[in-house]
Order: C-alpha cells, then structure tokens, then sequence
C-alpha cells in the first residue's frame, strides 16, 4: 500500500470520548460514525434540530417547523417563524454568565501590538457602535460594508450590524477602489467601516484613499467611520467622515439586541470572482448560526478554554466562520492582521507558542509556502498546545499535507479538511476528531450534508472523479444570489432537477475516503480522457525541486487538449531543461503517458486569490494571449499574470 492511501492517524480513545460530537452521539444513541452521517443526511430535519438543542442556541420564540419547502429546495426555509438574533447568542449570554471575564478575542498586528477582550468588553462595545449606528438613523435591513483588516474593529462592527438587524458586506481589504465600489455599489450599501491603513510587511499600506474613491463611485454611502491603527494624515471630508472614537463617544454601553426573524439576512458576502463577475451571496440569522456552531462543535471540536486561530481576511467566509462559530460556543478568537512569514518565516509558529493557541487553520497554499524555508522554523518552538488542525480553500499534495501533520502537529493532531464555498455558507466534505485519516482526505460528508459524487449522466459513481452535488438543503445555504435569482437557479440548480452542483471534482476510494481534486471548469480532456488538474499539481509537487505548481489544458488540434505546467522552484533549485525534462517524466510515471506535459515553465510566483487559491482561468487566458481577462480585483499579486506570458 502506497504511503497516500494508508491510514496515517487514528484518534486515541481519550480524543474520542471527551469529543463534543462524543456527546452528541451518546445523547442520541448512535453508536457509530457510519451511522451518524446516515442518520444525519437521512432525517435532516430531526439532525438539525438535534444541534440546536445539544449546544444550548437560544431563541426568543422557538420555531415552529424546522424546515419548509413549500416554495421548492432552492428556496428552502429553516426553522420557521422562529425569533433569534446570532449576536445573543454570540456575546449577550456569555457577557451576562459567569464566563463574563473570560477573553472573546486575541488580536495581534503585524507590528506586534495585541489587544485582548473579555466577552463583557466586547458586550460594551458592540453596544455602543450598535447605539450609535441607531442614533445615525441606521436601522433593520440597512447594509454596510466593512472594508477592514482582521481587527477587533472589524469584529465589534460585524456584531453591532447584527444586533440591531442590519446587513453587512465584508470587503477584502486588500481591494483596489473599482472591487470595493462594486461590492458596495451591488447592496446599495449606505455607510462604509474602515481604516486609515494597515501594515503589511513591515510597510505602512494606506486604505482610507482606497475608501475615498470607491465612495465616489458608489452615492449610496452617505457615511464613512474610519478606525486609527497606522495614524497617518489622511484625506478628509467632513460631514461624511467620522473617526470610531467621535461615532461612538457619547453612545450607551447597553443596547438592547434586536429579535429577528430566523430567515432575516445579516450577511451579504461576495464569491472571488475569480470564475466571472462577483456574485453576494445572502445569509441569514437562524440558519447560518446552526450550521456555524455545528461545524465548529463538532468538526474542529471547539471547547471554552480552546483557542481558535484561522489565517483569514474579513473579505473570506472563514472570517464570519470564526467569529460567529468560536463565539457562540464561548470559546477565544485569535485574530491576525499581517503576513504569514514576516518579520520572519516563523510568524505563525511564534503566535501559537505566545498566545498558546489550540485549533490552527490555514490554507494547503500557506503551508506550502512556509514549507519552502524548511523544517527548523517550526522546530524552534513548542507546538504542544494544538490539539487540532484544520486547512480549507483548495486540493492538498500529499507532501504538503504530510508536513503540516508531522512537523506542525507532531503526528498527534488530526488535520480537519473541509471543503464548502461562499455559497454553502459552510461546508459540504469534512472529517471529523473521531474518525481516521489518510493524507489529504476529506473524510466524508459534512454531518446534516445529503452529498455524493456524479457522473456525466447524473448516477453516483465511486473510484472515479465526478461532480460533487447536494441532494438537500442545509441550513447556512444562501438565500439566492444578491438582487438576481435567476442566475442562482441557473448557476447551481440547473443541471439536474432539485441538485446543486457546486462545481467540484470528488471523488470516493474503496474505504469510503473523499477527496477533491479541483473545480470542474478546470477540468482538462485529453484524447477522451478527463483529469483534474490537482492530480497533475500533486505529480509535480513531490519532486523536490517544486513547491507550488499550476496545470491547464490548452487547445490541440489532434488531442484536443494538452496540458501546459508552471512550477514555482524551491530557492535551492535553478531552472534547467534536464530538471523540465525529469518533471514531465514524472508526471507521465504518475497519471500515464497521455498526460505528460507539452511545456513545463518556470515562474517565481503563481497569481492567487488574497485566500490564496490559484487563479488558473487567469494563467490559462494569459497563456493563450487573451486580452479581456475579466474581474482581477481579488487577485493578491496581479504581477504575477505577467509572469505567465514571460515564463521559459
């Protein structure tokens, strides 16, 4: 048996019986795993009502009905004509129990500054934004954007938004001036959260000009508060700007919170855009809540003293993921503004000794790029208080996954893969603590998640790649797509009737393990033959000259496609036709001789989104000589489209 389909980690007993999905299952009287995501997926209705009632979410009405399709499965309705508010169950009980001076959030910048908060002193200034806003005239249904860093601002603005019934749009803060004017421009948003700037490898970066010309592009906004945190001068126009400290300075520290319909929406969050024009995808209170604190019960196995770190940006699904999981369970969020290897390549691994955080995750991207300094930045600090980690966003290689588990976790911490989108809300494919694992695995459907792998003809297959469907609703899925619902249905239930395809390749092994292996629209035909371009990356990536690595499949007249590799070297490795030669070879022994590449490049970067995804339509237009090469707005390094049509 090869090393990637062998079983590397099996949970020890103390794990699986101190687990919260443990508890669950007793109380439930299940008795095994297997039965579990049966149970789950079979009755979605008794499972989801299970969770409420197992972590304790409080509502001021209960629901009368857990789930209505009476309007059809694209526009199914949870836990209906209940009254709730997530930002409750988020901070209000936890300020007013005993766990009132337990701390909510860590916030460490980039300079090295921290800023600590008990949930009572969230409580106070949540209220205190969230009275403000009130006095301003900003009410239930408004929408703002949040156009910040990972920053408590950032956090308290979300929560106070939510309190009073209001309706966010997180932003990336990374955006030029035309993405942000979009965002805000696409929700009518009528007031603007910002910074005047934020560090980013040891330089100052300023955002409040960003600001400045979106809002002129977008009327709408009639009011921009803007946090301090780098304390330049910055442009200014009074009337419409507000510095935090001015909105908030006379506004109560009580505010009652707002009841709410479970299906109000609090969320507008916009997809990449990196498969064409950005689409807001809408969440709402009651259902986003469940699915959410579900996820980070019993996926992550998140407990009151754990410390819950994911690398992310306001802008990325993770961000509302984190603060309204780690929340509404009591547990502590840690927040990080900069770089993930600046001042030095040991920045995360220095965090989670300092602050001893317990539940890491980050993208199979970040770890590959903190692989390439080697083993001895992680060596030099204690890793023993992870318990848990947990990657999402792409594919793992094998290699990568091996030494995030080996090096990082000590081969003690399960790494909890999971797979979802924007639109799930949350996510389709995840392990959980209590099950074994092989490299790079997903482990199987997310608990509540009726998923499966499709063919061509819309039969499930296993041992062989497919798309990945869902055959029922969830609670966290969007409520449609922002002011189009037509190219909702179009974009995910139009294929085959009551199915979302969400676009993924799966696929299922023998034992019953799933794994992703890239979108379907990369999907690269050759001579009658279909592969993701994942299992090609993965070739590449464990030759040790390459760390990262892009395939796509360009048009042939004989063929139909070939495929075209780029390869981002590790630093110890010079490009040379033998080591172009050794790579496509390798490839060839791995998937066969039909997939051997036609041209293996070489390039210092690879264009990724600012959550660190591959932007392989991009390489591909590039490549090919297109000029309109759609929406780029959420690319971290736009130079690197450059590099594609220089590569040699």
């Amino acid at each position: 048996m090869s090393l990637t389909s062998a079983i590397v980690w099996k949970p020890p007993q103390e794990l699986i019986e101190t687990s919260n999905i443990k508890r669950f299952m007793n109380n439930n009287r299940i008795t095994t795993y297997e039965d579990l995501v049966k149970r789950s997926t079979e009755d979605i209705e008794w499972f989801w009502d299970a969770v409420v009632k197992d972590l304790g979410i409080e509502w001021f009405r209960p629901y009368e009905k857990v789930l209505d399709i009476s309007e059809g499965i694209p526009w199914a309705k949870w836990f209906l004509n209940g009254k709730i508010n997530l930002v409750h169950n988020c901070v209000d009980r936890h300020a007013t129990s005993i766990g009132r001076n337990k701390l909510a959030l860590i916030w460490e910048g980039q300079d090295g500054s921290v800023t600590k908060l008990t949930y009572w002193e969230l409580d106070r200034e949540v209220s205190r934004l969230a009275n403000a806003l009130k006095a301003s005239g900003f009410g239930i249904g408004d929408v703002a954007g949040i156009f910040m860093p990972m920053t408590p601002e950032a956090v308290i603005a979300s929560l106070a938004l939510s309190k009073i019934g209001a309706i966010y749009t997180p932003i990336f803060s990374g955006f030029g001036a035309e993405a942000v004017a979009s965002r805000l421009s696409g929700c009518d948003a009528k007031l603007l959260f910002t910074v005047d700037g934020m560090y980013r490898r040891g330089s100052k970066v300023e955002m409040k000009s960003v600001a400045d010309e979106a809002v002129r592009k977008c009327p709408s906004v009639g009011r921009m508060v803007v946090s301090r945190r780098i304390g330049e001068k910055v442009p200014w126009m009074e009337g419409r700007d507000f510095w935090w400290q001015d909105f908030l300075s006379s506004a109560p520290e009580e505010c009652v919170t707002q009841q709410l319909d479970s299906e109000d929406p609090f969320l507008i969050i916009y997809t990449s855009g990196t498969t064409g024009r950005p689409k807001g995808s809408v969440h709402v209170h009651g259902g986003f809540l469940v699915k959410i604190a579900q996820e980070v019960a019993y996926q992550v196995d998140l407990k009151d003293h754990d410390i819950l770190f994911w690398l992310t940006d306001m802008g990325w699904i993770m961000a509302p993921w984190e603060i309204v999981g780690g929340l509404a369970l009591g547990g502590t969020i840690f927040l990080y503004e900069g770089a993930i290897d600046y001042p030095r390549p040991d920045r995360i691994w220095d965090m989670v000794e300092r602050h001893g955080i317990t539940i890491l995750g980050v993208s199979p991207t970040a770890i590959r790029a903190l692989m390439r300094h080697g083993d001895d930045w992680v060596r030099k600090h204690d890793m023993s208080t992870l318990r848990i980690l947990g990657s999402t966003g792409e594919p793992w290689n094998p290699d990568a996954w091996l030494w995030f588990f080996d090096k990082v976790g000590g081969q003690r911490c399960p790494i909890i893969n999971f797979s979802g989108g924007t639109e799930v809300g949350a996510c389709f494919l995840s392990p959980l603590p209590i099950m074994p694992l092989k490299p790079s695995t997903l482990g199987g459907p997310s608990l509540g998640m009726d998923v499966d792998v499709f063919n061509d003809e819309g039969k499930p297959v296993r041992n062989e790649v497919g798309e990945l469907v869902a055959k029922k609703p969830w609670p966290s899925m969007t409520r449609g797509i922002w002011k189009d619902p037509q190219r909702y249905l179009e974009t995910y239930w139009s294929r085959w009737k009551d199915v979302w395809v969400h676009g993924d390749w799966a696929s299922i092994d023998e034992d019953g393990f799933w794994y992703l292996h890239g979108r379907s629209d990369d999907t690269i035909k050759l001579a009658g033959k279909r592969v993701g371009p994942a299992e090609i990356e993965s070739a590449l990536t464990s030759h040790p000259a390459v760390t990262e690595a892009a395939a796509i499949g360009v048009p042939d007249e004989v063929k139909g496609e070939v495929v075209v590799c780029f390869s981002v070297l590790n630093p110890s490795y010079r490009p040379s036709e033998s080591l172009r030669e050794a790579l496509s070879e390798l490839v060839a022994s791995r998937l066969g001789k039909a997939f051997k590449p036609r041209e293996v490049k070489f390039v210092a970067h690879l264009p990724k989104t600012r959550n660190a995804k591959i932007v392989r339509r991009l390489i591909r237009a590039k490549y090919l000589g297109q000029r309109d090469l759609g929406d780029l707005s959420n690319l971290e390094n736009p130079e690197a489209i450059e590099e594609i049509a220089l590569a040699k």
